[in-house]
């Protein structure tokens, strides 16, 4: 069990920050945020390439099927090449997963994780703050990774790295290594937190570098309000954070279709 986890549409008070969280790191670089009946269309015109900040949120079940969902994405999105729905409500995305699935639809479901408890101590390489550019070649495979067969990395690199200055991201890798094999980076507002990336190459992978990486950030932190982080509900790593004092409070999903899908 990670933790309490949302019943239908009432969140309890952590579910309710997570969720709120997300929603406030939008406007500081969205500049279009428009209502809709069943949630909110954000956008960034300087940064069009960056999907987490171009997308149809949805906060309520809307009762449609992924035809209709497409259209509202499709009128919203308009331009972009790319389409995304976050859906803030789980039931909401389950119901027609499948559905989006068959349409050739990238879908996550999402956990949101709040630290808890101080990580154990663990044996693993030391990690240090590195410059944003000393792991540019990680962003790339990541994103790689992620959106398989699509061009045009150069222009999402370039936004990332703005989008991560305006934020105040800091770095982490490994000192000394000439080309890191993986890096954290951590985000804060000031009261709260977020170890918003953590990515280790293949090769490296179950090493120890990932459980390494994230407890620098943890330190790295400091004790804010709240500090997040958020998993693939459906892959392993959730287990690691929870391991490292983490505790699922939110579960979302995210529909994607990118110009390679």
């Amino acid at each position: 069990m990670l933790g309490a986890m949302e019943d239908g549409d009432r969140l309890d008070e952590h579910a309710r920050r997570a969720r709120d969280w997300v929603r406030a790191s939008r406007p500081p670089i969205c500049d279009v945020i428009t209502p809709w009946e069943h949630g909110t269309v954000v956008r960034s015109s300087e940064f069009p390439d960056y999907y987490e900040y171009n997308h149809v949120r949805v906060e309520s079940d809307p009762a449609m099927n992924a035809d209709e969902l497409i259209a509202v994405a499709d009128e919203a999105l308009a331009g972009l090449s790319h389409r995304r729905l976050d859906f803030e409500v789980l039931e909401a995305g389950e119901r027609v997963r499948a559905e989006f699935v068959q349409r050739g639809w990238i879908t996550s479901r999402l956990l949101w994780m709040r630290h808890r408890t101080p990580p154990p101590a663990v044996p693993g390489p030391e990690v240090a703050e590195v410059p944003y550019g000393a792991v540019a070649h990680l962003r790339i495979a990541w994103h790689s990774e992620d959106h398989p067969g699509e061009t045009g990395h150069g222009a999402f690199k370039a936004q990332a790295r703005e989008v991560s200055i305006r934020r105040g991201g800091r770095v982490l890798a490994i000192p000394g290594e000439e080309r890191p094999a993986g890096f954290a980076e951590l985000v804060s507002d000031g009261s709260s937190a977020e170890i918003s990336q953590v990515y280790v190459e293949p090769r490296r992978r179950r090493a120890g570098l990932g459980t390494a990486l994230t407890v620098a950030a943890i330190r790295l932190a400091g004790q804010p309000r709240d500090l997040w982080i958020c998993a693939d509900d459906e892959d392993r790593p959730k287990e690691m954070y929870a391991r490292l004092g983490f505790q699922g409070v939110w579960r979302s999903m995210m529909f994607e279709h990118s110009p390679a899908a």
